[in-house]
């Protein structure tokens, strides 16, 4: 039995990558790669600041990675972190930002999402729409974790760029962190001005208990355009180099 259903997953998996099954369900790992680098050239700006910049890139590999998953079905999603990484590998505290650990769950046909951020040593709890982006759909392609993926960019938060790439072989109409809206499943995202990209590694047919889809019900109940005005509020106590990248890198 248990051969006939490791068969039935294969085959199932492989009609989805060759078009011929539009996946309902499943689980999806993300990398998400940070250029520690371009962050550092950023923070350590002008030549008095060279040498410092030069010696933190000798203990510091150009880029740093960490790992979520993204749980999904038609109409929900869930985002979190995934698998642990080695110590070496993992971006510093500094480079990374605020709110790494995100947790967001999405409820498509509610057109909501549930989202706990933890921002320095507050836990916020975000309750609001989804996002709504004005996305451009290109006939650009390229292949990400095996699915055929077409181009789209947007604006966020007024001035930060955002190129997507979605496959229409994935219903569900999710993504990494709080993006969504696109006629299919957003497998990368790479945002420029953040030094930082999302992209799926690959595909699991693996289906969640409906006792596990839960929404974060931890953290100071907020939304959004709150929560924003008040970090911008905070930022000037914030200390650092670059408040306004740390402000996106929380909102995001």
């Amino acid at each position: 039995m248990k051969c006939c259903i490791a068969l039935f997953v294969f085959f199932a998996y492989t009609a989805a990558q060759s078009q011929q099954l539009y996946v309902t369900k499943g689980k999806i790992e993300y990398e998400k790669v940070i250029n520690t680098y371009k962050i550092l050239e950023e923070n350590f700006t002008g030549s008095d600041n060279t040498v410092w910049a030069d010696a933190f890139k000798k203990n510091l590999s150009k880029t740093a990675s960490s790992y979520y998953d993204l749980y999904f079905d038609n109409n929900r999603s869930m985002y979190k972190p995934g698998r642990e990484v080695a110590v070496s590998q993992r971006p510093p505290d500094w480079v990374n930002g605020q709110a790494n650990d995100n947790i967001v769950f999405n409820d498509l046909a509610r057109q909501t999402t549930t989202s706990q951020k933890h921002v320095y040593e507050d836990t916020y709890l975000l309750q609001d729409s989804l996002r709504t982006l004005n996305w451009k759909i290109s006939n650009d392609t390229r292949t990400i974790a095996g699915f055929e993926c077409r181009k789209a960019t947007a604006v966020m938060m007024d001035s930060v760029f955002v190129v997507a790439f979605f496959t229409e072989q994935i219903l569900c109409t999710s993504g990494p962190e709080g993006f969504n809206g696109l006629p299919g499943m957003i497998l990368g995202i790479a945002i420029p001005r953040l030094h930082t990209t999302w992209y799926a590694t690959k595909m699991e047919l693996k289906e969640l208990k409906e006792t596990e889809w839960a929404a974060p019900k931890k953290g100071k109940p907020t939304n959004n355009t709150q929560l924003e005005q008040k970090l911008k509020v905070l930022m000037k106590d914030w200390g650092g180099r670059n408040p306004q990248r740390t402000l996106w890198q929380i909102m995001i």
